[in-house]
């Protein structure tokens, strides 16, 4: 029987409502996301009504099911609806946004390490078709917010002062996909606006994770997954443009059928797919965002759906997010206690001041093994200097060693959670979800241990 709209438990319980196999334990939550079946449901009547009626559906109806489903988004950011448009996803957010920025000879654009690796390539492909000059803020967790703060400013008082660059935007995350953590977004994004330079964020998992608000924020660009933590099925981005900026966009990628072609362009045309007998109401910024080739857009027309989800099955937006925060947090204490290593979080922690990098339902532990070779650009990398490493491998044992227990994650206990090198050790990425429960962490930090212990046995033998 198909689970109805009631509402459930988180842990245990919760799991009847969502799509895993049985056999699966999904505890990496925060890369691919997932979506329960009400709302699979729901996207299936969405690609049924087109199969059944394409022309229709997509020249006419599909566009009052985007509507609704921006006006819901728009409500979970605070924004208006026509500053809301969707993408599939938030790395093509970014590059829609840095393309279009129509870089010239001597702009410089900002951003910070750690950063999403497909954010970081698609500067540099971008910097090898235009004039732009990427710069990068150096640092390794852990570190203070006013270290950090310091670092950006710096980049940007040497690219203007010494390179003479106009240094255009800064690139940041909401939350930092590895190392898992909350980046202070919010001190970031006034800090750009105080040097002038718009701000881009990158929210990937933001929305549907932590509380956002655009009237507060006033962020000048941010795009976020709905398919990650926001349950509605994968691709879905929301991509936040307010109207000051709106004139920047003129074209998607690829180039959309509602293409802004500057004033000295030759004619481009009109769209065979507008409507005569419904002329569109919306901006031209809407409209851009609307008809982005033929694709399947039906998970766009599903934020509706997951957020009823959210609300009758989950008990609301607060509920969701507390519980996932706890768990999160919780589940990384028990994983380092057994592992006998730590969480990562501010360096200048007081004690029993709350963590701001782990005010997230993501949290990442550190794994006793260590990198002989790392290089320390914090002078304060490692989180506990006293903690002595079950082995000291070389940065490409450290690959290997990570490849095995990625391995043995997935082939053995049929679960995963990314492992990965940051400075001189390697460490484990959680995700706290409504489906899971304490136990979880505990049986996964048995699984890791083992999983350590045969590392150790491996390249030391």
């Amino acid at each position: 029987m198909a689970p109805s709209n009631e509402l459930t438990p988180f842990g245990k319980p919760m799991l009847k409502h969502w799509l895993f196999d049985p056999a699966f334990k999904n505890l990496n939550h925060g890369s691919f996301g997932a979506h329960p079946a009400l709302v699979r449901d729901v996207q299936r009547s969405f690609m049924d009504k087109a199969d059944a009626q394409p022309d229709p559906y997509i020249r006419r109806h599909q566009h009052d099911y985007l509507t609704e489903s921006r006006e819901a988004v728009a409500r979970v950011l605070n924004a208006p609806r026509d500053e809301c448009v969707f993408v599939k996803n938030a790395t093509t957010g970014v590059a829609t946004v840095a393309y279009n920025l129509a870089f010239q000879p001597g702009d410089a654009i900002i951003y910070f390490e750690p950063i999403y690796g497909a954010v970081e390539k698609g500067l540099v492909s971008l910097q090898e078709h235009t004039s732009l000059q990427p710069r990068k803020v150096r640092f390794q967790y852990p570190i203070s917010e006013a270290e950090l703060e310091r670092r950006f400013r710096d980049v940007v008082q040497h690219a203007r002062e010494v390179e003479g660059l106009n240094v255009r935007a800064a690139v940041f995350d909401l939350i930092v996909s590895n190392p898992g953590v909350r980046f202070p977004f919010e001190r970031f994004t006034a800090v750009c606006r105080e040097l002038e330079i718009m701000s881009i964020i990158d929210g990937a998992h933001g929305i549907g994770h932590i509380p956002l608000d655009m009237q507060e924020l006033q962020p000048d660009f941010l795009v976020s997954n709905c398919h990650k933590w926001l349950y509605t099925p994968r691709s879905c981005a929301v991509l936040y443009i307010p109207k000051r900026n709106q004139h920047l966009l003129r074209t998607t990628i690829p180039t959309s059928w509602a293409f802004i072609p500057s004033p000295d362009s030759p004619e481009t045309g009109v769209s065979t797919l507008s409507d005569a007998n419904a002329p569109s109401t919306q901006s031209p910024f809407e409209q851009l965002f609307e008809f982005v080739g033929t694709t399947d857009d039906s998970a766009y027309a599903c934020v509706p759906a997951a957020l009823r989800f959210r609300a009758e099955v989950c008990g609301g937006e607060d509920a969701i997010m507390s519980y996932c925060y706890r768990l999160a947090n919780e589940g990384a204490d028990i994983v380092a206690r057994a592992l006998g290593t730590c969480v990562l979080q501010e360096p200048d922690l007081k004690e029993g001041e709350e963590s701001r990098m782990r005010k997230c339902a993501m949290a990442t532990v550190q794994l006793p093994i260590a990198i002989a070779t790392a290089t320390d650009v914090n002078n304060n990398v490692n989180a506990d200097a006293d903690l002595a490493p079950w082995v000291t491998l070389s940065e490409q044992d450290a690959l290997r060693a990570l490849a095995h227990i990625h391995r043995g994650l997935m082939d053995e206990y049929r679960t995963f959670v990314p492992v990965f090198p940051h400075g001189p050790w390697l460490w484990v990425r959680l995700s706290g979800q409504v489906y899971l429960e304490r136990g979880d962490f505990e049986w996964l930090a048995a699984a890791l241990g083992e999983l350590c212990r045969r590392v150790v046995d491996e390249f030391q033998s």
